[in-house]
């Protein structure tokens, strides 16, 4: 078992938090976006989408998409349970896992693809639309910086793959100058006590 990633991607940090929670250990293997090794032929083999991260399975088996790879390692070791204790409380974490991945990430990298030098020349860039993502990631967290007043998390009272989510998004928006702003009390006091985490460190 190996996971393919990209040191300095999101989403392949999204799954090396999640693991680090679990404690679970699994060798990585680094495919270099910047020098799109990702789109190379020997890569496309193992994800004809070219995305990181890649899980693959001792049988040959890959699996693609971060919460694809959270999910089969959910089922595979339960404790903690990061995705949802009982029916109800997978719904709700999904909920607010889906809300974080498309109102927080995937606007701070729609910001960073279509306004950063990185991806100049490599992928169409629109960079009207990373101003509109990146309006939206700030709406985005002034939104939850209010939902933030009444509990510790966003899922709950617990600790869930929706801060993982929401974690790495606000991390990376820091790309594209999205931050939490100095009146946003709660939202820093949950950025807070997440990124104390030691899974926040995972390397």
């Amino acid at each position: 078992m190996k996971i393919y990633e990209f040191t300095g991607a999101p989403n392949p940090r999204r799954v090396r938090v999640f693991l680090a929670e679990k404690g679970i250990t699994v060798p990585l293997v680094q495919v270099n976006i910047a020098t799109a090794d990702n789109r190379k032929p020997d890569f496309l083999k193992i994800n004809p989408m070219g995305g990181l991260p890649v899980l693959e399975l001792d049988d040959g088996t890959h699996i693609a998409e971060s919460v694809a790879i959270c999910r089969y390692f959910e089922e595979i070791h339960p404790e903690p349970r990061l995705m949802g204790i009982d029916a109800k409380d997978e719904a709700i974490v999904e909920m607010w896992n889906r809300r974080m991945e498309l109102g927080v990430l995937a606007m701070t990298a729609a910001s960073f693809r279509n306004t950063s030098d990185f991806f100049k020349g490599r992928i169409p860039q629109v960079k009207e639309y990373g101003e509109v993502a990146r309006n939206a990631a700030v709406k985005a967290l002034e939104w939850l910086d209010k939902e933030l007043a009444d509990r510790e998390f966003i899922a709950g009272p617990r600790y869930t793959i929706a801060d993982i989510t929401a974690l790495i998004g606000i991390d990376f928006g820091r790309t594209t100058a999205i931050k939490i702003q100095d009146n946003q009390k709660n939202l820093a006091r949950w950025h807070q006590a997440v990124s104390s985490r030691p899974s926040a460190k995972a390397s």
